[in-house]
């Protein structure tokens, strides 16, 4: 597959492929006809012609991502975390973050679209999630919205879509501008966060050991050297992850390497044997009973899944 690069290693799609990759992933995808809008992608989620069989595996985008629904409702994953949501809600994917997308209901509307970062020629580099909480790693991608946010939000995205679609002009620098007025109104509205959650310290240290293993699956494959990591014992972020998830902290990790697995098995030009050391460090034989025992499909079985 053509487009790939690494970044901390982790095979991904060149930012240039990612339409090109949603195009033959999703099929009621519009069909962008000039070059002028490789950077962002806007389209009406009620155009899915057949929603009861809609679903995208999990793949890693270079692109950040948000998907509104004004009606209906959805199932989405970031990283080891899946979420219903429902209407009306806005759900934003940071760039490098895995994902799938597994569920549309019959009713769904609203507006999906990825971006480039450079699509914002004048901002520094990392402006997003410097300034915009929902567009950090770990941030809870749900946002809930209420009528008058839904007022206020609909416009800029019709006229997202409009922009997106006049093929005649290149407005990415309009574009840019609509973006980031619709990020403000999205930060003015979001409640200040004072949960027990995040006061929790149990919470606190399963939230990073999720990063950790976003960040460095490919680096540590013991539980003693993410809690090396993060300053703890091992007995205590079991502990902790136990109390937060009822998961073992074992067990998040054998999640994220399948989740990892899935995207190079599907979005790379790596062959099995190749995952097993790269990923694992394992025979292509225990990789592929790990692979299995995890997920009911051999890695040949899942590679055939549409």
């Amino acid at each position: 597959m053509e487009g790939k690069m690494e970044r901390n290693n982790i095979p991904t799609l060149n930012v240039n492929e990612i339409s090109r990759f949603h195009k033959r992933s999703i099929s009621w995808l519009p069909i962008v006809t000039h070059g002028k809008h490789e950077n962002y992608h806007i389209n009406r989620v009620e155009e899915v012609s057949d929603k009861s069989k809609f679903q995208v595996l999990p793949h890693r985008k270079t692109f950040h991502d948000f998907f509104y629904l004004r009606k209906g409702s959805s199932i989405r994953s970031k990283g080891l975390d899946t979420y219903e949501i429902k209407a009306p809600c806005i759900f934003i994917l940071p760039a490098y973050q895995i994902t799938e997308h597994k569920k549309l209901s019959e009713d769904v509307e609203g507006f999906y679209c990825h971006f480039d970062e450079r699509i914002f020629t004048t901002l520094p580099n990392k402006y997003l999630s410097q300034h915009f909480a929902f567009f950090q790693y770990q941030s809870n991608p749900v946002i809930n919205l209420t009528e008058e946010d839904v007022k206020v939000m609909e416009p800029i995205l019709e006229r997202l879509l409009y922009l997106y679609k006049d093929i005649t002009s290149n407005n990415e620098s309009l574009v840019s501008t609509y973006l980031l007025t619709l990020f403000e109104e999205l930060k003015t509205n979001l409640p200040s966060v004072s949960t027990s959650e995040n006061k929790n310290s149990f919470y606190q240290i399963t939230k990073k050991y999720k990063q950790a293993l976003t960040e460095h699956v490919y680096d540590f494959k013991q539980i003693h050297d993410y809690a090396q990591l993060l300053n703890v014992t091992p007995n205590y972020l079991n502990k902790c992850v136990k109390m937060a998830t009822n998961k073992t902290a074992q067990d998040l990790l054998k999640e994220m390497l399948i989740l990892e697995a899935k995207t190079l098995i599907k979005h790379s030009n790596l062959n099995v044997s190749e995952i097993a050391v790269k990923l694992c460090n394992q025979t292509p034989s225990n990789f592929a009973r790990f692979f299995k025992n995890q997920t009911g499909l051999t890695p040949k079985q899942y590679a055939q899944k549409n």
